[in-house]
């Protein structure tokens, strides 16, 4: 059971990426799944989620408009698609399940099955 995150990279501010969160060993259907980042001496922050059964979704105002996760259910799949990036967006970007809460509110229950994180960097 588990998530690898993918998708990182450097981009020059305003750039895209599109992260994704693979999922094995469970079904999206099981868990929300939310995607956290964490810069060099910060806290870590909660970016978006997505609902386990009717794919509510819940971004932080921080990234709100410019950040949009999704998921394919067939690929197992969550993905945060990233705009108009910004120097401050740097950071490991990681996804975990959410295995006690069904539906995305901004508040997290008991997080699990992190994934390895992946690096993005905005520089110019």
């Amino acid at each position: 059971v588990q998530l690898q995150a993918s998708g990182g990279g450097l981009v020059q501010p305003g750039g895209s990426l599109r992260l994704s969160c693979a999922a094995s060993g469970f079904t999206l259907d099981d868990y929300a799944i939310a995607w956290f980042r964490q810069a060099p001496g910060k806290e870590r922050e909660g970016v978006s989620c997505i609902g386990r059964r009717d794919g509510n979704t819940y971004t932080a105002d921080s990234v709100k408009g410019r950040f949009t996760i999704s998921k394919d259910n067939a690929k197992n799949t969550v993905y945060l698609q990233v705009n108009s990036l910004k120097p401050e967006d740097t950071a490991v970007y990681y996804c975990a399940a959410d295995i006690e809460r069904s539906r995305c509110t901004g508040y997290y229950g008991t997080l699990a099955y992190w994934g390895q994180g992946t690096q993005v960097t905005v520089a110019s």
